[in-house]
């Protein structure tokens, strides 16, 4: 173990004080890496919950590949925005609201998921409207702000009569509350979105790239390696470790994770305390783009 462990962050070092399987499991929690472009995201959906109460209100469409890290950064938003308790009100305050998007477009599941996240009773045979003027009461007492909308891509499951009705819904919610909507899908959001031209011009789109095998993605993966709590030092910038992890994660952060991941944990039950080039060569991995070849040949 090194002296300090320099390499680490402070959280970083107090864990290497914890077991083998408790590291293994801290290493598999969800863990934010604030990188730049995600800060630039971040204060673009602040500058929402800050935006005066108009007519129109602007909405945003984030954009990304899947498992490329939009809802981990919707939902940091949510945690630095959390609800707080009310005691003189009839419901607690929630600035902003996460719902993922029915995997159907289906205003009934809708109104169900949101009035679930607000542990609101309801029977699920309802009629919609008056489930929708529900929603609305307790949104107004919850004074909502901003209501992110995850998985939005799956409203195409659905008929071109149901895309818009399911749309309208959001534009209705949006004009009655006057709130803003993120959101958060693959490209495919975006065809969707242009089912109802009306409200597609309304959201500013958002993309949310692959990364490039660059200096920022060095610093990414410096990142990572102060978070993980391994005694050694693994120097994932170094060129040959930084160019064999993109070749492996394809420039996704979700699969970079998932990789460094796998990878600190053998690093951890093998006693090297550190990723090298054979940590990576020994985990079981296979990059994306050869596991979608594989699943179209089965």
């Amino acid at each position: 173990m090194t002296n300090n462990a320099s390499h680490l962050t402070a959280s970083a070092r107090e864990a290497l004080g914890l077991t083998d399987a408790e590291r293994v499991f801290r290493i598999k929690s969800d863990r934010w890496i604030g990188y730049p472009y995600a800060k630039v995201v971040l204060k673009q959906l602040d500058d929402l919950l800050q935006h005066p109460r108009v007519n129109r209100m602007p909405n945003i469409i984030l954009i990304g590949d899947s498992n490329n890290g939009k809802s981990t950064l919707v939902k940091r938003f949510c945690q630095l925005n959390p609800a707080v308790d009310n005691p003189e009100g009839e419901s607690v305050i929630a600035p902003v609201m996460y719902v993922q998007a029915p995997p159907v477009p289906d205003e009934g599941r809708f109104y169900n998921a949101i009035l679930d996240l607000l542990f609101a009773p309801y029977k699920p045979s309802e009629r919609v409207d008056k489930k929708q003027h529900q929603v609305l009461k307790l949104l107004r007492y919850a004074q909502l702000k901003v209501l992110v909308i995850d998985e939005i891509h799956q409203i195409l499951a659905g008929s071109l009569h149901r895309q818009r009705a399911f749309l309208n819904v959001l534009k209705y919610l949006s004009n009655e509350l006057q709130i803003s909507i993120v959101g958060v899908g693959t490209k495919d959001a975006l065809r969707a979105l242009q089912t109802e031209p009306q409200l597609a011009n309304r959201f500013k789109p958002i993309h949310l790239p692959r990364w490039e095998m660059n200096d920022d993605f060095k610093r990414l993966l410096a990142s990572y390696e102060a978070m993980l709590p391994l005694k050694q030092p693994s120097k994932l910038h170094s060129e040959a470790i930084f160019t064999r992890l993109y070749a492996m994660s394809e420039g996704n952060i979700g699969e970079l994770t998932s990789v460094l991941n796998t990878a600190a944990e053998l690093a951890i039950l093998s006693g090297n305390e550190c990723i090298t080039l054979d940590t990576l060569e020994h985990i079981d991995w296979t990059p994306p783009s050869e596991r979608r070849r594989q699943f179209l040949t089965v």
